[in-house]
């Protein structure tokens, strides 16, 4: 329904600076994964931001991180829903990095870019679709703002499972990356703990009487970190090691934490199982230890399909339009939750919010001008879904 569409970027237009008033908001609240009371206050912030007509909320109660929220509306009956999803939380603790501040054309501050300023595109381009004609003659939409994102969506992943099963597309609103790539491919991500087990004995005494589990554990990190194939992007980082007392005894435990990221799920589960043959290897190398292995994949790849590129082409047709570039990003290191949609069979995209820098850094920014064409996008694709 171009109508529509044209519409709802028209109303947007002059709306940066309550735009913008609404992010500062958002920003000058800490909500840092940690922090749950800082989270529900933005929680609260959001829920105003997205009172619209049409659009009804759902409190999904934490015990451990703020509350997530998701949004529904009825929409249209007989066209499947679209899913938009997004984050609250922050990597910065109290004190490290706060407060909202104007640079020129950029605006700064702690999840500015990463990704309340994603979070304030959607609300914006909803309003905008309520004032051009209603929710009712789109797509039924589910919202999700999980509040956990930060720390791999442990909470957030069946959050948003429960939410946007049987929905046709997913457009997550993650950090708007140069040139408004957008975002058609991350790897997935993996966490393993390996736990070596020997016997102790004196280092002088008695050493051969002794089994060496840091020795079997070292094996074990130089095979694991020998899988690393930068070609087809696969990398393990072995980021922590912990075992023995002292160098006169023999250390009977030792532990390391590893880090693993892939491109598909099927590198995933090969990665995980040559992880347990080098394992196995290591400590038949040295005798009397084992090493156990805990863990696995944290998130899957958001793997790009021949519906995700299709997804892409239609947005960013829409981006295109809206004076936006519409490109389509490089291989991303780093999960998110469109890994989740992804992993559902749903087609999805990412890298939708305000074009910036910096994020997880104190450099973090957007270039504040991308608000109202990032927001004009979103209303103009989800009005061409009408039918």
């Amino acid at each position: 329904m171009r109508e529509m569409g044209e519409a709802a970027a028209g109303w947007l237009v002059g709306r940066l600076a309550e735009m913008e008033q609404a992010l500062a908001a958002l920003v000058e609240v800490n909500s840092y994964t940690e922090n749950p009371e800082g989270g529900r206050k933005v929680g609260a912030l959001l829920l105003e931001q997205l009172k619209v007509p049409g659009l009804f909320a759902e409190v999904v109660i934490s015990t451990r991180y703020a509350d997530h929220l998701v949004f529904r509306s009825r929409g249209k009956a007989g066209l499947p829903p679209v899913a938009l999803v997004g984050h609250l939380d922050t990597v910065f603790p109290p004190g490290k990095f706060e407060g909202y501040r104007k640079d020129g054309a950029l605006r700064r501050g702690p999840g500015v870019l990463d990704m309340k300023g994603g979070l304030v595109v959607i609300a914006w381009a909803l309003k905008a679709l309520v004032a051009a004609g209603g929710l009712e003659a789109l797509p039924p939409l589910r919202l999700v703002v999980v509040s956990d994102e930060e720390v791999g969506s442990p909470e957030g992943q069946n959050v948003i499972r429960a939410a946007i099963g049987g929905a046709q597309s997913c457009l997550v609103f993650e950090s708007g990356r140069a040139q408004d790539a957008i975002i058609t491919r991350r790897k997935g991500t993996g966490a393993v703990k390996a736990v070596a087990h020997g016997k102790a004995a004196h280092a002088g005494n008695a050493h051969q009487e002794g089994a060496n589990a840091l020795w079997a554990l070292a094996r074990f990190v130089d095979a694991v970190q020998q899988l690393t194939d930068y070609p087809r992007g696969l990398t393990v980082n072995v980021g922590r090691v912990l075992g023995g007392l002292g160098k006169n005894t023999v250390p009977d435990l030792a532990e390391a934490d590893v880090d693993l990221r892939f491109c598909t799920r099927r590198e995933g589960e090969e990665l995980l199982q040559r992880f347990q043959e080098a394992a196995a290897r290591a400590a038949a190398g040295i005798q009397g230890t084992r090493i156990e292995l805990a863990g696995g994949v944290s998130r899957e790849p958001l793997e790009r399909t021949e519906a995700s590129a299709a997804l892409m082409g239609a947005y960013g047709a829409c981006a295109h339009i809206s004076g936006l570039g519409r490109g389509e990003a490089p291989l991303v290191g780093g999960g998110s939750d469109a890994s989740t949609s992804s992993g559902m069979g749903i087609p999805s995209i990412d890298g939708l919010g305000p074009r910036g820098k910096g994020f997880h850094t104190v450099e973090e920014y957007i270039e504040v001008d991308t608000l109202i064409p990032k927001a004009q996008a979103l209303a103009r694709f989800l009005a061409s879904l009408a039918a």
